[in-house]
């Protein structure tokens, strides 16, 4: 009976503190504002919720306190009239009835899961969050790590006792960067909670902002799963496609034109070739793989698909300097221009980007690298990977141009611009295929994509 009763009290509570919230009577804060935590956080705003936005990036504060996204996901007209509480003072989240926390989740150097931004965030979050808060995390994460590993943290920082004193759920982030078409509104929500009545309140909670349903996981190791496998299929299958297009260009066949030809079939999953970087598809496999280890078990398709995905920039790399040593010019000091060093395009985002693996190989043949990109800044290409952006020069010439990130400033280059710009025999290599291939060869210049 009493267990009944604490149980009752519970859901009770959290109805009370659910329904302040949705009034305007209590704040919930969204810790980490990045691609993920700014559009969640602008969009409960924007249903009349009281949202503190926090972040310890003093410089990403300010930007959003003078009106400019530097996400590009919300926009700056967006964010300049939005009522969110931006901040990069960490007391201030113990005014939140309710924390969502969304930072990155990265690998390090050998590719083994780095949970030092989350947990920092739990040090952070615990230190300063009242009793009787409720936390959600979207970090994408193994199975186990918000009970396992984030709770701990949690209780360690507070000196709280999760599930008396706090409540914790999960709900994987499904964000796409630079998707105008699949939004945080439009993308099915998948929320968990530690028992039903925490369920029950980030269902409603989360379900004010999100237009196309809640999904209710059985369990948060069950959220948490569901992320890592969404982003180790993709994987894979782009994995198989890279697979095909290194075999198809050994034949010397068309691999658009046989992915065009196989794709007519009904039941043919469409995925192309490509660099798979970014914080997500790149890593998510990895943070599985990793956990299935702790169990005894080696992930043999998952890590084939990520080796193969992860030695593209290096194959592009060798490859380029093929074409230029079959049209006979030199290696060593040959002029290049590429075009793209973010992760994907129309996005300026930088981390894990393949396309530096490209940069990094081409320069260790010596050739003479230009490397452009209008969507993100030089100060942190140069951080990031020690790579000087440059400008396109009317004047210059190039022995092979890379189009390797196909930004819409970009695609708005002509193929005669493009033509113009290279010296004889011309080599324009395409990556994602965005020209037409005709376009190209009716101009007399060699054209390779994946």
């Amino acid at each position: 009976m009493a267990n009944e009763m604490a149980q009752k009290m519970t859901k009770d509570f959290l109805e009370k503190k659910l329904q302040l919230i949705l009034q305007g009577q209590a704040k919930i804060a969204v810790v980490g504002l990045g691609y993920v935590g700014l559009p969640l956080a602008h969009a409960f705003c924007e249903k009349g919720i009281k949202t503190i936005g926090f972040d310890l990036n003093s410089r990403k504060i300010e930007a959003y306190k003078s009106g400019i996204d530097v996400t590009h996901e919300v926009g700056n007209e967006g964010i300049k009239n939005s009522k969110i509480e931006f901040t990069d003072q960490a007391e201030s989240l113990k005014q939140a009835d309710a924390i969502i926390v969304a930072v990155p989740t990265p690998v390090n150097e050998m590719n083994t899961p780095d949970l030092s931004p989350l947990l920092s965030a739990c040090a952070l979050v615990g230190k300063y969050m009242k009793k009787g808060c409720v936390i959600s995390f979207e970090s994408t994460v193994y199975p186990g790590a918000t009970e396992e590993d984030c709770v701990p943290a949690l209780e360690k920082a507070s000196g709280l006792k999760c599930g008396v004193d706090f409540k914790v759920g999960y709900s994987p982030e499904r964000i796409n960067p630079g998707d105008k078409l699949h939004r945080l509104e439009t993308i099915v929500k998948v929320v968990s909670g530690q028992d039903k009545a925490t369920l029950d309140f980030f269902s409603a909670l989360y379900g004010k902002v999100v237009s196309a349903g809640i999904h209710e996981a059985d369990s948060i190791k069950v959220a948490e799963a569901s992320k890592v496998i969404e982003n180790a299929q993709r994987d894979i299958n782009i994995a198989f496609t890279n697979e095909l297009s290194m075999i198809f260009d050994k034949m010397g066949v068309d691999t658009e034109a046989v992915l065009r030809a196989s794709g007519t079939k009904w039941n043919f999953l469409k995925f192309f070739p490509g660099l798979v970087g970014g914080h997500c598809i790149g890593v998510d496999p990895y943070y599985l793989s990793y956990k299935a280890q702790q169990f005894g078990y080696h992930a043999e398709v998952i890590l084939s698909g990520r080796r193969v995905n992860d030695g593209m920039g290096p194959y592009i790399g060798q490859k380029i300097v093929k074409l230029l040593s079959q049209s006979h010019k030199k290696i060593s000091g040959a002029k290049v221009l590429l075009l793209g060093i973010t992760f994907k395009e129309n996005v300026g985002d930088v981390r894990n980007s393949k396309v530096a693996d490209v940069v990094k190989e081409l320069k260790e043949f010596g050739v003479d690298l230009t490397v452009v990109d209008p969507v993100v800044s030089a100060e942190e290409v140069q951080h990031e990977y020690q790579i000087s952006l440059g400008k396109l020069e009317s004047a210059e010439q190039y022995d092979l141009i890379c189009l390797a990130v196909p930004h819409k400033e970009f695609l708005e280059l002509s193929s005669e611009w493009i033509s113009s710009k290279l010296t004889e025999p011309k080599i324009f290599v395409d990556l994602k295929r965005a020209f037409k291939r005709s376009d190209f060869e009716s101009k007399n210049v060699i054209y390779w994509g994946l």
